[in-house]
């Protein structure tokens, strides 16, 4: 039995290929004695169906996985971080988002963490972006952390930024997408001064001036009359109000939102958002965002998003095609229209010059990232990822 700190594998040992499933290190140990690792594959990457009766997702992850599979003898083709795809093309046929070519020994126990690193972020990318689709002039900050291990924070942070969020509230995560940290205050910090006032006034005396004034208005007393005694406490200086009430005190939030908003306009306090926080969910946003709540603080239900159900398939060995039942031989690349943004899986060789829905020009999706165990392309920025996936949910479906 091993002591650890924290119940986390290391870089080291997932990079060792330590967090494998054990098949595959057995594996591994029969491909050496047989001689069958020698064995050139390719290894496609796909999904089946999507969670919630979604139509489409964001494939994140992928920048990991370059990371993951560098120097290893192998290639893998990937589409470009942030890219939106779906499970089947307009035909029918899975969509491949990536494929890994070379001899399997060398990279069979990676298939267990190559899968977990797109599965799970594609699931928080996918999540965030139709929260965002949906308000698209109003800004989410990611705030899910404190519901998931702390080890995959940054992870989590990465993933909800590059699916259309504004902001992250984690240092570490922040620290990783080259950004300031966004937040407001705790519950506990008003409960300690036992007088919202002298909270609201010793926060705007300590925290750096740079620091949106986002007031608390919700912990002792109404919403409505919180909000107004922040705003005239700190009056000309406060930024918003946050809103965070709990689900036992909640009532018709929408409501709470319009009659917050009412009474601070009636006053003057124009400049004064509101924002709100506290068990939001894709539906629950666009009610909020309709009443007229200006930003928003997005914890579980992103973070905790269904992973999206990728899996790995050799479909091709030593240059001839082959497959398990249930899946189709061969090396693949997917074609997109950029205008109706329909979907064509070929193999890999062929190429469409027109789209049959629309006659736009499909463009490839799948590009070379690694050759040889190098990398030979440059990993995106999470805020060149984001504006990725921003550019393209502009025309997509819920």
């Amino acid at each position: 039995m091993m002591d650890r700190f924290l119940h986390t594998a290391t870089d080291e040992e997932i990079a060792e290929g330590k967090t494998t499933d054990v098949y595959f290190a057995r594996t591994r140990q029969v491909l050496e004695k047989t001689g069958l690792g020698e064995k050139k594959v390719v290894m496609e990457l796909t999904s089946h169906e999507l969670p919630r009766n979604w139509s489409w997702a964001v494939l994140t992850g992928t920048v990991e996985l370059i990371r993951l599979l560098e120097g290893l003898d192998v290639d893998l083709y990937i589409m470009r971080e942030g890219t939106i795809f779906r499970p089947k093309d307009d035909y029918g046929v899975r969509v491949p988002v990536g494929f890994i070519e070379g001899r399997y020994g060398e990279f069979c126990v990676f298939e267990t963490p190559a899968l977990g690193l797109i599965c799970q972020s594609t699931g928080v990318s996918t999540a965030a972006a139709r929260l965002k689709m949906n308000v698209m002039n109003k800004p989410i900050v990611a705030f899910g952390a404190r519901r998931m291990h702390p080890a995959i924070a940054p992870m989590l942070d990465w993933a909800a930024y590059v699916g259309g969020f504004d902001a992250v509230s984690t240092v570490v995560g922040a620290e990783l997408l080259g950004v300031q940290p966004t937040g407001t205050m705790p519950h506990s910090l008003i409960l300690l001064s036992q007088d919202q006032v002298e909270a609201w006034k010793a926060f705007d005396s300590v925290v750096d001036k740079e620091v949106p004034r986002i007031l608390l208005a919700d912990t002792l007393c109404d919403e409505k009359m919180e909000s107004l005694m922040a705003s005239d406490a700190l009056k000309g200086r406060v930024s918003g109000v946050r809103l965070d009430t709990p689900s036992s005190r909640r009532g018709n939030m929408p409501e709470i939102v319009r009659e917050v908003r009412w009474e601070l306009d009636v006053r003057g306090h124009h400049d004064v958002k509101v924002f709100v926080s506290g068990g939001l969910t894709e539906e629950s946003v666009m009610e909020l965002s309709e009443a007229g709540a200006e930003g928003f603080g997005v914890g579980t239900s992103v973070s905790a998003a269904p992973v999206v159900d990728f899996a790995a398939d050799i479909v091709e060995i030593d240059n001839k095609p082959v497959a398990k039942r249930g899946k189709l031989s061969g090396k693949k690349q997917v074609w997109r229209c950029e205008e109706c943004l329909s979907f064509q899986t070929t193999l890999f060789e062929r190429e469409i010059q027109d789209c049959q829905s629309c006659g736009g020009k499909p463009e490839p999706l799948l590009y070379q990232a690694i050759h040889g165990g190098r990398i030979v392309t440059k990993l995106p920025t999470p805020q060149e990822a984001r504006e990725y996936v921003l550019a393209q949910i502009g025309s997509l479906p819920p």
